[in-house]
């Protein structure tokens, strides 16, 4: 059957599955299955400052990101209810977040307006790059994930494709709900906390200093 597409919701544009639902449930739990996420935005942010910067923004531990290692977080407002959910990782020179492509404007400007004199640069590169869900045992997070440029994204997809099962948002959704792991947009209005949503000691590092939201 050929792909059947989500039609509205903040998946809008993506797969929504390809008329075995049940397969690709069970391939995505075997580590054997990938997905093409490119709907969701991607945002870069550079210089020096970056990881610190973030730490301090942001409900999670990132000040000593390991390159090369995904972790979740979370931006409150000042009253502590979920303003955004990144999905991030640092390469060496670059921190990588995908979040969800409705509040992509508004993420970018509230870090534009945070940059003070730091050392560092925010870019929406959604233009640029893709998300896809890279085959592997589910994570914490709902990975593993792959950020890959748009003129290589074909290349990729095939190479997934060749020895791997494609599935749509209604198996990643059904293993993210059955793991407790709750969406922006999905799971959350303009009241949610994260004591609620089950981020604590997930995306919401518990031994970190302060942020924004945190009282």
């Amino acid at each position: 059957m050929s792909a059947v597409i989500v039609e509205e919701g903040p998946d809008k544009g993506a797969i929504w599955h390809f008329g075995e639902p049940n397969q690709e449930q069970r391939a995505l739990a075997a580590g054997t299955a990938w997905a093409d996420l490119s709907h969701r935005a991607v945002i870069t942010v550079t210089g020096e400052d970056r990881l610190q910067w973030l730490h301090d923004l942001t409900t999670q531990h990132v000040s000593g990101l390991i390159a090369g290692v995904w972790t979740s977080a979370l931006v409150l407002d000042a009253q502590g209810h979920v303003e955004h959910q990144l999905f991030l990782v640092d390469d060496g020179t670059t921190t990588w977040i995908h979040t969800e492509i409705d509040k992509s404007a508004e993420l970018v400007s509230y870090l534009e307006k945070m940059r003070f004199m730091l050392r560092v640069e925010v870019k929406d590169v959604s233009a640029d790059y893709s998300v896809l869900r890279a085959p592997g045992i589910p994570d914490s997070i709902g990975g593993p994930y792959a950020i890959v440029p748009k003129n290589e994204l074909e290349e990729m997809k095939s190479a997934f494709a060749s020895v791997h099962t494609q599935v749509g948002t209604w198996a990643l959704e059904a293993e993210r709900i059955a793991a407790g792991r709750a969406r922006l947009l999905f799971d959350t209005d303009y009241k949610s906390i994260p004591n609620e949503l089950g981020f604590l000691n997930n995306a919401v590092h518990m031994n970190k200093g302060c942020y924004r939201g945190q009282e």
